[in-house]
């Protein structure tokens, strides 16, 4: 079943940066409800101000910067959580409208507002002669 929105990164990829700083493909998650597409991606640590969406040539891109912490005067012991910035790319169809794109965070989810201009099947009426 084709989407107007299509993967175009594998999910959960990781890839290492020379700085030591991870780069993650967040998990997302996407809905359809009539004429758009709600898009919500994993982003835990990134606000409003360290968010990149941008679309080109119909490629919409989520970026993320997000700081490590700064634990001054402490040695690390133990480490499970990974800090990184995150990044995931998707083909979008012609039916999208891309102006109307709406995006927000809030508690480390981002959420997108994809709407759909224009229907992707198109009935063509048949006449008999």
């Amino acid at each position: 079943m084709e989407t107007a929105v299509e993967k175009k990164t594998e999910n959960n990829v990781e890839q290492q940066r020379p700085t030591r700083h991870r780069i993650y493909s967040p998990a997302v998650d996407l809905y359809r409800k009539e004429d758009t597409f709600y898009l919500y991606a994993d982003i835990p640590g990134a606000d409003e101000n360290s968010v990149d969406v941008s679309v080109e040539k119909n490629l919409l891109t989520i970026k993320a910067r997000v700081e490590e912490p700064a634990y001054e005067n402490m040695n690390l012991v133990y480490s499970e959580y990974g800090v990184g910035d995150y990044e995931r790319s998707f083909r979008l169809s012609e039916e999208i409208d891309v102006d109307q794109i709406q995006a927000k965070v809030k508690n480390g989810v981002l959420e997108l507002v994809i709407p759909v201009s224009k229907p992707s099947t198109k009935k063509i009426q048949v006449k008999s002669e």
